[in-house]
């Protein structure tokens, strides 16, 4: 008597792979009414400006009212005043604008559309510093042929440069961090250097965000780094173990401190250039 069997399935089992970092993709947002906070904090910001605005009119007519040389140059004063205040107030928002571009962009490509795809990489090389090098690359007819273009050029430069602004601000850090004593300086410096950083990539990446638009850049960073997570808390613990030892702790606890602070300033390079990147990685 004997007994059919069934070959077992066999189980595969994929090496790890180093993770990537992957570009912001903001989340859907649903339309609702804005809310209580959003409401008060709009009704105090129009109290505000308006009254400031009064203000500064009856204090202009009361000037012309002294006599009209004076209320001319109070009138020159104010407008410039406000001129200023004006400017910069719009080069947030156009700056806001830009970031927002960046992942319409990032849906074009990814939408396989080849027309779609060809004007999407005409308006952003048309955005960078160095873009008329790579003006041939946006009349490629293949979708997979005009990525791949984009990742061997344009977007390969980028992270060159943007590696080599890391590497400028690591050395700058670890330089003044392992010579300043005081802990509260050193947090101020990184921080201080870490946004300055992100905004140097934007720059690169054809992006002059403010400063509303350098933390919102900062923030997409943060988010992107998810994958490097692992990496920095090794990084952590060897420095916690370095220090731990009493023996090494005056000989390097420095210098550890420093060099975590530094190797974060290179990952924070490399997720600024993949937050400001339109095109996906492969």
């Amino acid at each position: 008597m004997s007994f059919a069997t069934t070959p077992r399935p066999r189980i595969e089992i994929e090496p790890a792979t180093s993770p990537r970092l992957e570009p912001f993709v903001p989340l859907p947002r649903s339309r609702s009414a804005p809310g209580s906070l959003t409401l008060m904090l709009g009704g105090l910001a129009v109290l505000v400006v308006g009254f400031a605005l009064l203000q500064i009119a009856n204090f202009v007519a009361d000037q012309f009212a002294r006599g009209p040389l004076l209320g001319t140059l109070t009138l020159a004063i104010a407008l410039g005043g406000l001129g200023l205040l004006g400017l910069a107030v719009w080069r947030e928002i156009a700056g806001l604008f830009a970031i927002a571009a960046v992942d319409g962009l990032r849906a074009d490509f990814a939408s396989g559309d080849a027309e779609r795809m060809r004007m999407a990489a005409r308006s952003w090389l048309g955005r960078l510093p160095e873009g008329d090098q790579y003006a041939m690359i946006g009349a490629s007819a293949e979708p997979a042929a005009l990525l791949g273009l984009l990742r061997a050029g344009p977007v390969a430069m980028l992270r060159s440069q943007a590696d080599a602004l890391g590497r400028e601000a690591a050395v700058q850090i670890f330089a003044a961090t392992a010579a300043i004593p005081s802990p509260a300086l050193d947090g101020l410096l990184v921080a201080w250097r870490g946004i300055r950083l992100v905004r140097q990539v934007a720059v690169l990446h054809g992006l002059r965000p403010g400063l509303l638009g350098t933390f919102a850049l900062l923030r997409r960073a943060l988010l992107s780094a998810a994958g490097t997570a692992a990496a920095n808390l090794a990084v952590d613990t060897l420095a916690r173990a370095v220090l731990s030892n009493p023996l090494l702790q005056h000989l390097a606890g420095d210098v550890a401190g420093a060099s975590v602070a530094a190797r974060r300033t290179l990952v924070l390079a490399r997720v600024a250039a993949a937050a400001c990147s339109p095109v996906p990685d492969a």
